[in-house]
């Protein structure tokens, strides 16, 4: 459906019957993207051009230009008194709104609310995600079932919020015409509606900003900050951000990143999965660049360590927390040797973390958040961070970031049905208004999506299986799968995408284009 303009040049796609896009949002909305659409553009266009530079051979490289900024003698702006204790942080998506409430009572420090990869992009979890969390802010929210009532609890955790990529946009809705900037989107309209809330309740406007690939990128954020805050009349510095560093650009840059957000830094977290799938589709065409199966590309394997360590050293030289990654378990109330085999597996991630000297981490449910707090307080105590600890015994060069075949492991059948699997499970999921997804006791979300059908594609790319090894385990795991189109869709998708002589970005992409038909339809 099409609505009238509901702001001068800007048009719905969409219902909104409650209200949730108000006028002066989506004023705010089209200032943002005819200030910096056309910016936007040139920034991707940029990727495109790089990316071509890396298939030809080029590898990355701290930039020589900004030296001068590696060796200064700067520090980011402090972040506000609810910014300084990050030990525990949980994620989950907008949408859900019995997944937000969740969320908030965890008895984790931070709430991430996700618009980005653990949730699906239907309209309805577009702006419900909105109306969700205006109404945790005003601490209205709740969810009535028949065995339970869920609301939130005195004590919640600091909410932060995960807008879409740069490379993304919102089709329900066009500014002049053309389809606005999911991240201009969920930023503004969130920002409007909630900004002044926020700060009456002495909290303020925290975001995580995903999937930069530059600082050129962050800058592009920076300007978006900047913009707003003066049209709202907002001190500037208001908006903390917190950057994923997600993509192996980006880890080269690190130090530039924090540099251009230095008024709104909170910080830099190390995007695990995502930071994985950025070092397949970057160096895809390198064969000494193969990882093996997913399961085998710790956090402990060189690459992943130089990266992480990296990020600590540079984060607190310059006054910056570091956030670690994810831990994607699910506990299961039926079996407890499961449980024990893998809460054994993260209490080790996170000793590890905390003892590199991360100023927390993330977890995915909140059966986690108890013995995640626990391996930070053990290091931590009554101190809120260790932004003290400057790791000066670390050193990364340019060889260390791209150490990826010092990795062990090997490819195995096991991993290429595990990636098949998921893939397809996951697309499945996310086709049918999920973002994120329990399957095999791990919440799956994009990103994880993204390296298991990327590396079937490189696999096959180099020879370690074959097309027909690929196309013989999808069809024993899709006759394992329910009997229903959505499981058929994604599976055409999956192979479409694993299978092409062409690699897909981002397999979000198509993905949003078949979410779109079946709206529709």
């Amino acid at each position: 459906m099409s609505t009238p303009a509901v702001s001068p040049g800007v048009t719905l796609h969409g219902p909104d019957e409650a209200g949730v896009l108000t006028p002066e949002a989506l004023d705010l909305v089209a200032l943002l993207e005819r200030e910096l659409g056309a910016r936007r553009a040139e920034l991707l266009d940029a990727r495109a051009a790089r990316e071509e530079r890396l298939l030809a051979g080029e590898l990355p490289a701290f930039l020589e230009e900004t030296r001068e900024i590696r060796e200064g003698d700067w520090r980011v702006a402090p972040v506000p008194a609810d910014l300084q204790d990050r030990r525990v942080e949980i994620t989950g998506p907008a949408g859900d709104r019995k997944m937000v409430i969740n969320a908030f009572n965890s008895g984790a420090k931070m709430y991430m609310a996700d618009f980005e990869d653990a949730n699906s992009p239907t309209w309805e979890n577009v702006v419900g995600g909105q109306q969700n969390l205006t109404d945790a802010i005003e601490r209205t929210i709740s969810v009535e079932t028949p065995n339970k009532r869920y609301e939130l609890r005195d004590e919640v955790a600091v909410l932060l919020v995960r807008p879409r990529g740069w490379h993304l946009v919102e089709q329900h809705v066009e500014i002049d015409g053309e389809p606005v900037s999911a991240s201009l989107f969920d930023f503004g309209v969130y920002l409007h509606r909630n900004a002044e809330r926020l700060l009456e309740r002495g909290t303020g406007p925290y975001f995580y900003l995903p999937k930069l690939e530059s600082h050129h990128e962050a800058r592009l954020w920076n300007d978006a900050f900047l913009i707003a805050q003066e049209h709202l009349g907002l001190p500037v510095g208001t908006i903390k951000a917190t950057v994923l560093v997600e993509t192996i650009l980006a880890a080269f840059e690190m130090d530039e990143i924090l540099y251009e957000l230095r008024e709104h830094s909170a910080g830099l977290n190390a995007g695990r999965w995502d930071y994985i799938f950025s070092a397949i589709k970057k160096f895809r065409e390198r064969p000494d660049f193969v990882l093996p199966d997913r399961a085998q590309v710790t956090m402990t394997v060189p690459f992943m360590r130089s990266y992480t360590e990296l990020l600590v050293r540079t984060c607190h030289r310059r006054g910056a927390h570091a956030i670690g990654g994810m831990a994607a378990f699910i506990p299961s109330r039926r079996d407890p040797e499961v449980n024990e085999i893998a809460l054994a597996r993260v209490r080790e991630d996170k000793v590890r973390e905390s003892g590199d000297g991360f100023d927390g981490t993330w977890v995915a449910h909140p059966d986690l958040v108890p013995v995640a707090t626990e391996c930070f307080d053990s290091v931590l105590g009554d101190r809120p961070n260790q932004l003290e600890r400057l790791r000066e015994d670390v050193s990364v060069e340019a060889a260390d970031l791209l150490d990826l075949a010092a990795t062990p492991g090997e490819v195995t059948g096991e991993g290429l049905r595990a990636n098949v699997s998921v893939g397809i499970r996951y697309i499945a999921a996310w086709l049918s208004g999920v973002g994120a997804a329990a399957i095999d006791n791990l919440m799956e979300d994009a990103a994880t999506a993204e390296i298991s059908r990327s590396q079937v594609w490189q696999w096959i790319r180099h020879g370690r299986c074959s097309r027909e090894d690929v196309e013989r385990v999808i069809a024993e795991v899709a006759a394992g799968l329910p009997d229903e189109p959505v499981y058929g869709e994604a599976r055409a998708l999956f192979e479409r995408l694993a299978l092409a002589g062409e690699f897909t970005e981002f397999l979000t992409l198509p993905a949003y284009d078949r979410l779109l038909a079946l709206e529709q339809a």
